[in-house]
């Protein structure tokens, strides 16, 4: 059978992916096996999330029944249901799931509580939907999925009673970690801009999360950081870091509140606005486009800044407000720049001038 689960975390506290590892171990201890965990992120354009967009799956072997009403306990218990934002949804289903196509609009555009009812009733699947339950659009996607590419997440937990005090995570540790096992991870610290980015500063059980290639490369990396005790560790398999939410894009098709992957030819010099927000303006020859590359991803907008007419590129990001936010780049081609400029002196190295018209040109120190 497959569990899926969605929405019910908030601002202030809880994390899906927790709730679902604490399941994974409730389902265990009454019995069931557990053969997969998965972290499923949707379309992260949309503006009904709480803090990331994602849903989580849990593939097992058991009683159905005895499963939901595991999970319908846990979610009472721990979602944080006085938030207006926290909606959760739950559903169970056997061998037959929803069709993958409703996740794959859920992870790239938008899907509906009705779809994702009607969705439950072709699959004969049990689901449970508190308060306006728009949960069970995410809860449907995560169990529907079907990856042709994922990567893995290690996710270590602290005490949910600790979630307002400061985490200790050894910087040092993460450090090695990343040095000793990237590539095989990522996103584990940014060297860069000298930051740790895999502890979250909000108030939710994650200690930190490690984020990889496949289960080993995690793996080794938790074993060198140093950190408060856990109380609990899971490895999820996920679409994240695969461009699942990304479409097939062109200048000026673009739809609202979705991701592209779009081909372009740079118009006009990068642009540095008010607050450090960088611009670029692509073309297709006919239409114009503006990415941005704002303030928060540091360094990445000096690759921007880099960039120069007549350059080819692809730009990835999600569309809104007439701009894509740029999450990355790939430079097709960038044909030299020719400078019109005197040469320098072969023999001492500087700037010569001109000896007069259709005279060349000089060195004025050595002669």
């Amino acid at each position: 059978m497959w569990i899926g689960i969605d929405d019910t975390d908030s601002p202030q506290g809880m994390c899906t992916t927790y709730l679902g590892a604490l399941l994974a171990r409730r389902l265990e201890e009454s019995g069931m096996e557990i053969r997969s965990l998965r972290l499923v992120r949707l379309n992260p354009n949309i503006i009904w999330k709480t803090r990331g967009n994602a849903a989580i799956a849990i593939e097992a072997e058991g009683d159905p029944d005895s499963a939901f009403s595991i999970a319908t306990d846990l979610i009472e218990e721990l979602a944080d249901l006085s938030c207006e934002k926290t909606n959760p949804g739950l559903v169970v289903c056997g061998e037959i799931r929803p069709p993958a196509t409703f996740a794959e609009e859920a992870i790239t555009g938008f899907c509906t509580i009705e779809g994702a009812i009607a969705a439950c009733g072709d699959a004969g699947a049990r689901y449970r939907l508190w308060k306006n339950g728009r949960g069970i659009i995410g809860a449907v996607a995560a169990v529907a999925a079907e990856f042709s590419d994922a990567t893995s997440e290690y996710l270590v937990y602290r005490d949910v009673n600790l979630h307002t005090s400061t985490r200790f995570v050894d910087p040092v540790s993460l450090r090695l970690a990343e040095e000793m096992t990237y590539p095989g991870t990522w996103d584990t610290c940014d060297p860069g801009n000298n930051l740790i980015v895999c502890v979250p500063h909000t108030p939710d059980p994650v200690l930190y999360g490690i984020r990889g290639n496949d289960p080993v490369w995690i793996s080794l990396a938790r074993n060198l950081v140093i950190s408060e005790a856990p109380v609990l560790e899971a490895i999820f398999e996920t679409n994240q870091g695969t461009d699942a939410h990304l479409l097939r894009g062109s200048v000026g098709t673009l739809e609202k509140g979705r991701s592209y992957s779009v081909p372009g030819i740079v118009a006009s010099p990068p642009k540095t606005g008010i607050g450090g927000h960088v611009s670029l303006e692509i073309t297709d020859g006919k239409d114009h486009l503006t990415c941005m590359a704002y303030e928060p991803t540091k360094g990445f907008r000096d690759s921007i800044r880099a960039l120069a007419p007549g350059d080819r590129v692809y730009v990835c990001g999600s569309y809104k407000k007439r701009s894509l936010n740029i999450e990355k780049i790939q430079v097709i081609s960038a044909p030299p720049i020719r400078v019109a400029d005197a040469p320098l002196c072969e023999s001492c190295g500087k700037k010569m001038t001109s000896a007069g018209k259709d005279k060349g040109y000089k060195c004025r120190v050595c002669g």
